[in-house]
Parts: structure tokens; C-alpha cells; sequence
């Protein structure tokens, strides 16, 4: 069975041609750097942290940074400064994703970690959507809130919280979660979790990402448009 992520969706609606290189042709591209090692180790931190599974997180993220470190291409310089500063900023960071989800959420219980989405995309019988949704919680309101971790430096300015690229990854993850377990659609909400490296204060800022019917429809639409022309 075929599959489309969100990934190469963004890709293709960047670059037609490009896409056709990396996820068709094979082409090798980008092959990572601090910045994708950073937020590999800090995603695997959060995803143990809400599952309870570690004693001290500071330790896990600085084995699971080193270990990405080491999996990068041998021939790819590094940035010893900026490896020296990420390691002193996850560190920091972890005592943040907690209490950061408990003050956004209040009461909540866990439904899943990096839930794997592989469900049919109407029209297109041998395509599937492919995701995996970082964060699932639920709210005694019965909502279920989809979380999505992003690391970056300082934070987002408005126009990138609100940027119809960014914000159609929650959206076709909130529809085809939805479609998986039968959820009311009203009953999703969606959040982008920044873990700040730099910022001076709410170094883990939690913020809706809304997406009603009309956003979910475009969204849709720009996907078929892309299967189309794949």
C-alpha cells in the first residue's frame, strides 16, 4: 500500500520537482545536523517523560543527543559551541514539558505517544495518510487534544504560528486521527508545544492551532491535488 506523509506533502507543494528526487527517484538530500539531532533527542525525551518511564530526564536527553550526534555523517562538520549550548539547553528544558502540560491542561490523562496514523484517503483507494502524532491527552470534558512537539531558538513570531503550511500538518492529523477512532471532530483540538533553546522566559509555550471544516476541506483538497499529480 502507498503512502503520502505530511513531510512530503509540504515538499511537493514546495517543489513538484523535488519531491519527484527524494521520495520517488531516491535521491539522497538532507541528511541532518545539530538542529535535527537536538529535536530527535528532545522528542524522545518528552515522549518518556509523559510515559513515566525515566527517573531523571536530564541523563536520558544527553544519551539520546550524543547517540544522534554519532548517527549524523561522518563528514558533516559540527558546531562544538552550538553542541556544548544545546546540551546545557535541553537540560534546561526538561523541567519545563511537564509542568508546562499540567498548567495548559489542568487534569488530563494520557491516551498515546507517537501514534502511528496509516488510514485511507478517500478517492485515492491505494493511498494512505502516514503520520505519527507526537502527544494524545484527554480532558475530563471528554476532549482529546493532539499535540505536536517543535524545538526551535526563540519562539515563533505570528505569522509563522498562523502560516497555512505549519498549521496543515495538525489539521490532516486531527482529520484522519478522527477518522481512525470514530471521533467527533469537534471533540479534537490541536496544539504546537515550542521547546525554546533561547528564549529568556516560557521556554515551553503550548498554543491552539484551530482547524474548522472550511481549513480541514483545503487541506484535504491540497492533498488530493498532490496524489493527483504524483
Amino acid at each position: 500500500m502507498s503512502h503520502i506523509s505530511f513531510s512530503a506533502l509540504k515538499v511537493w507543494n514546495d517543489c513538484p520537482w523535488k519531491h519527484k528526487l527524494v521520495y520517488i527517484d531516491k535521491v539522497d538530500g538532507f541528511r541532518g545536523n545539530e538542529h535535527t539531532a537536538f529535536g530527535t533527542a528532545m522528542h524522545s525525551t518528552c515522549e518518556q517523560l509523559v510515559e513515566n518511564n525515566i527517573s531523571n530526564a536530564k541523563d536520558y536527553f544527553q544519551e539520546q543527543f550524543l547517540k544522534e550526534l554519532k548517527d549524523l555523517p561522518e563528514d558533516l562538520e559540527l558546531n562544538k559551541k552550538l553542541i556544548g549550548d544545546m546540551r546545557s539547553q535541553g537540560c534546561m528544558l526538561v523541567d519545563y514539558i511537564l509542568p508546562a502540560l499540567s498548567e495548559h491542561f489542568h487534569n488530563y490523562s494520557l491516551v498515546s505517544v507517537e501514534e502511528k496514523l496509516f488510514e485511507p484517503i478517500e478517492g485515492f483507494d491505494d493511498y494512505n495518510f502516514k503520520g505519527f502524532v507526537d502527544l494524545v491527552i484527554k480532558t475530563p470534558d471528554d476532549k482529546y487534544h493532539i499535540i505536536d512537539w517543535k524545538t526551535c531558538s526563540w519562539g515563533w513570531d505570528t505569522r509563522r504560528k498562523s502560516e497555512k503550511m505549519t498549521t496543515y500538518q495538525l489539521t490532516l492529523y486531527k482529520h484522519f486521527f478522527g477518522l481512525k477512532h470514530n471521533i467527533d471532530s469537534n471533540n479534537i483540538e490541536t496544539y504546537f508545544a515550542l521547546l525554546k533553546r533561547t528564549a529568556k522566559n516560557n521556554n515551553v509555550e503550548i498554543f491552539r492551532a484551530t482547524s474548522g471544516n472550511k481549513k480541514t476541506e483545503n487541506a484535504l483538497k491540497l492533498l488530493n491535488k498532490a496524489l493527483y499529480n504524483i
